[in-house]
């Protein structure tokens, strides 16, 4: 077959192919696209389409060879390479994304957009540093997004450059009074005061909303401008109408997200059946892998996770990878199952037996250990994890798991507080939370029993009142020695990518402790279903 031959079969493969495609035929799409990167292996558009629809049809690790084949000879094609270094790193491939990414960054000139683009990529992989220097050029080269400046501003706040965060929120406010992205960053970064606060600003935004619009748009706009009041008026001392701004932003939060109660359950029933299940999940001894060694610090969100990430990451031998979502990554590649919440997740528990945990820790060191630079240890900081101890366990039998404990009402109510967007479903409504709360005390009570010496149970309480004593402990779990630097954490520069970034730059302070008093009346339904419930267990 001559070239002008090779090029009309490739044409009419390619349409075929698209019109399987758009007719939701994928086993046909498939073998269509497979005889077409036979026929022109250099064709990388179409290895990225193979990968697409071998994933939709669930062929979890086999959809990742087609896109590490596109890497094999990249083109200089800015969009083509965002495209293939968002579906490596989505899938786990993430030393391929970066190689993406580093070989777009060559590209001279690059228009804002694609720095904005770059740097969203680079920031969803923990890459704070990097994306910051891409937005600063972005910046230089003119943005002109709401989004664009929002996403500037925390890069600026993670990396500890709070008063330029809060000029970069004030003016893009300024050209766009209504997105409420902003106004909601801007609230958190400052304790607002009686004399410069932004409630009248925020009410203005509420009067200019249709009130009682099912638009989901304007919903969630609204419940941001409702957590804006409530942030003034809580930082004010004014506790009875912030509890009602609260209550109308977490109503609508609750409507637009709806608790699975029932789906959560079934999890952690599957989940505690599997850790009864002991000669199945016990790790086997394992020669411990040559470089950095990661330490897991789980818990509920707004437990203190946060802090003891910043108080280890101090010592010398120790940096923080941050909020990485990569050992969750691995396991669903190594158990070939899409990512789909809970449902996803039981599906790997029903797997567990077959899984090569071995395998899903080689490839989760392999994918991360670049973290470290340089150190011995670097620290993925999930709280989600929780969930996946048994399995760290098992693939990774080295690596220290902190529990970061915190006194529950406290921990409610911060989560109660904290508006995470369209996730974390269970915290907008207090019956849900509080069955959410009692789910994770199961989970914790089953892997205490079953899996005694998982994890190290580090108490928030005593970890701000007496530091020195608790941090000791969790040095010597980690195999560490104390040096005195961590315990000051306001003194470490590292960016840190959490809502509680701006406080945990703060020195250890008891000011967490009891917050959820000032609401003791309305948080009376929480308090006694999380009673109820440890009386049930």
């Amino acid at each position: 077959m001559n070239a002008q031959e090779t090029l009309a079969s490739a044409n009419r493969l390619r349409q075929q192919a698209r019109q399987y495609i758009a007719a939701d035929q994928l086993e046909a799409a498939q073998t269509t696209l497979e005889s077409l990167v036979q026929l022109v292996p250099h064709d990388n558009v179409s290895w990225v389409e193979l990968s697409d629809v071998m994933f939709r049809r669930g062929q979890v690790r086999a959809s990742t060879r087609p896109l590490l084949q596109a890497t094999h000879q990249l083109p200089k094609d800015a969009p083509f390479l965002m495209q293939l270094a968002s579906r490596l790193a989505a899938r786990g491939e993430v030393l391929a994304a970066r190689d993406c990414l580093d070989f777009l960054s060559q590209a001279p000139d690059p228009p804002p957009e694609l720095l904005v683009a770059q740097a969203n990529l680079r920031f969803d992989m923990g890459e704070v540093a990097v994306a910051k220097a891409l937005m600063d050029r972005a910046v230089a080269t003119g943005i002109e997004t709401p989004g664009d400046h929002h996403l500037y501003a925390m890069l600026l706040q993670f990396s500890g450059d709070i008063e330029q965060a809060c000029q970069v929120l004030e003016r893009c406010l300024q050209r766009w009074p209504g997105f409420g992205d902003a106004a909601m960053t801007l609230a958190n970064l400052r304790k607002q005061k009686p004399e410069s606060n932004l409630l009248d600003f925020a009410q203005e935004q509420l009067r200019q909303l249709p009130k009682d619009s099912k638009n989901p748009d304007h919903m969630f706009v609204r419940a941001e401008f409702e957590y804006v009041r409530f942030k003034v008026l809580d930082d004010l001392r004014q506790h009875d109408d912030a509890w009602l701004a609260l209550a109308r932003c977490n109503a609508l939060m609750h409507e637009l997200n709806p608790y699975d109660g029932a789906g959560v359950t079934a999890f952690i029933d599957a989940l505690i059946g599997m850790l009864e299940t002991t000669d199945k999940m016990a790790a086997k001894p394992a020669a411990v892998p040559v470089g950095p060694t990661p330490i897991f610090i789980v818990g509920l969100p707004r437990s203190g996770t946060t802090l003891l990430d910043r108080m280890l990451s101090s010592h010398s031998q120790v940096t923080s990878a941050g909020e990485i979502i990569d050992f969750w990554r691995q396991l669903h590649w190594a158990a070939d199952v899409a990512p789909a919440l809970t449902q996803g997740l039981r599906k790997i528990i029903q797997r567990s037996p077959d899984i090569d945990f071995a395998e899903v820790g080689e490839r989760y060191l392999k994918q991360t250990q670049w973290r470290a630079q340089g150190r011995r240890f670097y620290i993925d900081k999930l709280p989600a994890n929780l969930q996946m101890v048994a399995f760290i366990r098992r693939a990774l039998p080295h690596a220290p798991i902190l529990h970061m404990v915190r006194e529950p009402m406290d921990t409610c109510f911060s989560n109660f507080k904290a508006m995470f967007g369209n996730i974390s479903s269970y915290s907008y409504d207090l019956q849900s939370l509080g069955h959410y709360y009692g789910q994770y005390e199961r989970l914790t009570k089953h892997l205490r029993t079953n899996m005694p010496d998982a994890m190290l149970d580090v108490s928030y309480a005593s970890l701000v009142r007496d530091p020195e004593t608790t941090l000791r402990r969790v040095l010597q779990h980690c195999g560490l020695a104390f040096e005195p630097g961590c315990l000051q954490p306001e003194l470490n520069t590292s960016p840190v990518a959490t809502p509680s970034s701006a406080q945990v730059r703060q020195s250890i302070h008891t000011r967490g402790i009891d917050q959820w008093q000032h609401y003791a009346k309305q948080l009376e339904p929480l308090r006694l279903v999380i009673e109820s419930q440890a009386s049930a267990t």
